[in-house]
C-alpha cells in the first residue's frame, strides 16, 4: 500500500512538472532565420511572381497567462524581384508585421508546442513595375501557424515555427484592374529566444 502511495505521489510530482509555469518573466523575445516561400497565384494572365528570400526576424511575445501569449512579428523591409511568366520585370519592398494570438499546450515541459492565429499587415514600397503596371500599396489578411520552444535554461529557447500568411494585391495596367496578385507565402522559421 505504501508502495501505491508513493508511486502515486511520484506520478503526481512529475505531471505538476511537466504543466508548471515557465521560468524567466512573461516576455519572450526571438531571434530567427526565416524563409518565405510564396504561393505566387496570379489572376491577371501575365504570371506574376516574387523569389523566395531567407531573412532575420525579430519577434516578441507577451503571456497573459501560461498557455496564453500574443505574439508580433517584425522585420525590415524587404527587396524582392517579380517576374512574369519567369522573367525579371522589376522589384518591390514589402514590409510585414503580423499580430498573433497563441495557445501553449504545455508550458514548463520539455517541448513545448503552441498553434496561433492573427493578422498580418503588409505595405508594399519602392515598386518598380514596368507601365502600365501598378499595385495596391497596403494587404491586410490573415495569419495561422504553429510552432514548438524547447527550453535551454532557465531562459533560453530554441524555436521552430511556421505559418501561412495572407498576402495579396490588386494589380491595375493604365488605372483598369487587370486582377488579383496573392503572394499567400508559407514562412518556415528558427531560432533563439530569451524570456524574461
Amino acid at each position: 500500500m505504501k508502495k501505491k502511495i508513493l508511486a502515486a505521489l511520484a506520478l503526481a510530482a512529475l505531471g505538476g512538472a511537466a504543466t508548471a509555469a515557465p521560468t524567466g518573466g512573461d516576455w519572450l523575445v526571438r531571434v530567427r532565420a526565416l524563409h518565405l516561400d510564396p504561393a505566387n497565384k496570379d489572376s491577371t494572365g501575365v504570371g506574376l511572381a516574387i523569389d523566395s528570400k531567407t531573412f532575420p526576424e525579430l519577434d516578441i511575445s507577451y503571456f497573459f497567462t501560461p498557455n496564453w501569449a500574443a505574439e508580433l512579428v517584425l522585420t525590415y523591409p524587404q527587396k524582392q524581384d517579380v517576374s512574369a511568366s519567369g522573367t525579371r520585370i522589376g522589384s518591390l519592398k514589402h514590409l510585414p508585421p503580423t499580430l498573433s494570438l497563441q495557445y501553449h499546450f504545455l508550458p514548463g515541459a520539455a517541448v513545448q508546442p503552441y498553434l496561433g492565429a492573427g493578422i498580418n499587415y503588409t505595405r508594399f514600397s519602392s515598386v518598380d513595375l514596368p507601365a502600365p503596371f501598378s499595385i495596391e500599396k497596403n494587404s491586410v489578411g490573415l495569419a495561422v501557424g504553429a510552432g514548438v520552444d524547447v527550453p535551454l535554461g532557465d531562459r533560453l529557447v530554441l524555436n521552430v515555427d511556421v505559418k501561412k500568411v495572407q498576402i495579396r494585391t490588386d494589380v491595375s495596367a493604365a488605372g483598369v484592374k487587370a486582377g488579383t496578385f496573392k503572394v499567400d507565402p508559407v514562412l518556415f522559421g528558427v531560432g533563439l529566444g530569451w524570456r524574461f
